[in-house]
């Protein structure tokens, strides 16, 4: 244990490094811009009063890759991903409030729904001076990424889907207690699901379905713990099990922009996903025609066990499909 909390305890003291940088300007382009490509700078910047965390990385000028994270873990799941994207691309990577080094204001101050994840995330970008953008969408990132296209198609040049959500046939088992949340909204349905919120439950979401879970990081899943362990954050979390509710009611809505726009999408999926089983990658490919499709034999956090071969697919995606 003793181990773990020194991990844990360094990996804070950098997040509030980053935390500490004052809020980015015209300078901060112009040192990413002369900065190897493959530095990461670890910033705040103001939305609305609420400090957000995010990491940039790559020369500004040229065309913006947009990291989403999922739950429950923050912009540290790109730690090894953003120095490669870098060599070619404009890297951001915000952590939502409530996740990461960002504030996170009481539930009584701030609306913890998808629906202001995203209009966050879109005055994020606004502020960085971002036009066009591919995105990362995992878990999480899909709903508030697919909510960001909805507001504006033609602003986003591509997707990167690792096992992010967009259909029915993705909610399988695991969903039918948040499903019964969902139907009452009442507090035995919400405690039933603080089990998900648990170490045990955090480190099963980067271990299982792994077949050499000897290879994952402990590292990742104590960071994790230890921030959804912070005072109030576990109804924070309760909070956005339930409004995920209004993601499903959108799918029809996304599913009709992917067949309008046509948007270039490639899935790098870890098929042995519980949470987000391969049942919800295939509908995919039955309204994105440019659609480049990749099953891998990994679990829900792919990028921890596949790091090299996504980026290896992103870059060569990216390359090709975006000018």
């Amino acid at each position: 244990m003793a181990a773990a909390a020194l991990i844990i305890a360094g990996g804070l003291a950098s997040f509030a490094i980053g935390g500490a940088n004052a809020a980015p300007g015209a300078a901060d382009a112009d040192i990413i811009a002369e900065a190897p490509s493959g530095v990461v700078a670890h910033r705040t910047i103001d939305i609305d009063g609420v400090s957000v965390f995010y990491r940039e990385a790559g020369d500004a000028s040229k065309p913006t890759v947009l990291l989403l994270h999922g739950f429950p873990t923050s912009s540290q799941m790109f730690r090894n991903l953003i120095p490669v994207l870098a060599e070619k691309y404009h890297v951001l990577a915000p952590d939502y409030p409530g996740y990461g080094a960002s504030d996170a204001p009481a539930r009584d101050e701030f609306d913890y729904t998808f629906a202001n994840y995203a209009d966050i995330v879109e005055k994020f970008i606004d502020k960085k001076g971002v036009d066009k953008f591919s995105v990362y969408l995992m878990d999480y990132g899909a709903p508030v990424g697919f909510r960001l296209f909805e507001k504006n198609p033609g602003r986003v040049s591509g997707f990167i889907i690792q096992n992010g959500n967009a259909y029915e046939e993705g909610l399988k088992e695991f969903w039918e207690p948040i499903k019964a949340y969902w139907k009452t909204g009442a507090k035995e349905q919400r405690d039933a699901l603080r089990q998900f919120l648990t170490i045990e439950a955090t480190q099963w979401q980067y271990t299982h379905g792994q077949p050499k879970p000897e290879l994952i990081s402990p590292d990742t899943w104590h960071t994790d713990q230890y921030l959804l362990d912070r005072p109030g954050n576990k109804e924070i979390q309760l909070d956005l099990f339930y409004d995920y509710r209004t993601n499903v009611e959108k799918y029809a809505t996304w599913q009709a922009l992917f067949r309008k726009h046509q948007t270039p999408t490639l899935i790098v999926w870890g098929k042995n996903d519980t949470i987000f089983p391969a049942d919800g990658a295939y509908p995919y490919r039955r309204d994105l025609n440019n659609v480049e499709f990749h099953l891998l034999d990994g679990g829900h956090f792919a990028l921890e066990s596949h790091g090299a071969l996504i980026a290896d697919e992103i870059v060569d995606f990216l390359n090709r499909e975006v000018k």
